[in-house]
């Protein structure tokens, strides 16, 4: 895989339009379920998918391989999914200090962002308090996108055993959140 993975980055970097048509088709898929996630609406999703892969373009000299270059790529959506909520965080900011007293309108929806960073701190909170193994198998496979064989080896534990704190935790983060 890691061969494959790095003859398309190969491609890519040479120019290859073909080599970059079959990577947004390989991967763009999981990476707008994670944009979608992020994001507040379908068009803000799709926006930041076409970031995350001109962003992916300009550095594909990077990838040395390491990881497979679906991981690398969703840590690299990750990012950019991040860097555009933190921007979002700061305009908002920014517009809510800059009203003048007798300006009647609010911002923009400004309700948007909220329940996506109160979900997200409660679920930072309740992955927390997840057992150590939990946590880390849970971090590994849904939040870097490890396969269960790369956590398994990372974390020293058998497959089944990943599969199984994978589980857990998610059973476990679902009780938390559900309560809150």
């Amino acid at each position: 895989m890691r061969r494959a993975d790095l003859e398309l980055a190969k491609r890519c970097r040479n120019g290859d339009a073909d080599a970059f048509e079959e990577l947004y088709r390989q991967y763009a898929g999981r990476l707008f379920s994670l944009t979608s996630r992020m994001a507040a609406s379908p068009q803000e999703a799709e926006d930041l998918l076409q970031e995350v892969f001109l962003h992916a373009y300009r550095k594909l000299g990077s990838f040395r391989g390491d990881s497979s270059l679906g991981t690398w790529l969703y840590r690299l959506g990750m990012n950019q999914c991040l860097d555009h909520l933190r921007g979002r965080h700061a305009k908002m900011n920014q517009t809510t200090d800059s009203l003048d007293d007798d300006v009647a309108e609010e911002p923009a929806s400004p309700t948007s962002a909220t329940p996506i960073a109160v979900n997200r701190i409660d679920l930072e909170r309740a992955i927390g308090k997840l057992p150590a193994g939990c946590r880390a198998a849970f971090l590994l496979h849904d939040v870097e996108g490890f396969e269960h064989r790369e956590v398994a080896t990372i974390l020293g534990v058998s497959e089944g055993t990943s599969k199984s704190q994978v589980h857990k935790a998610r059973m476990k983060l679902r009780a938390m959140l559900n309560r809150t």
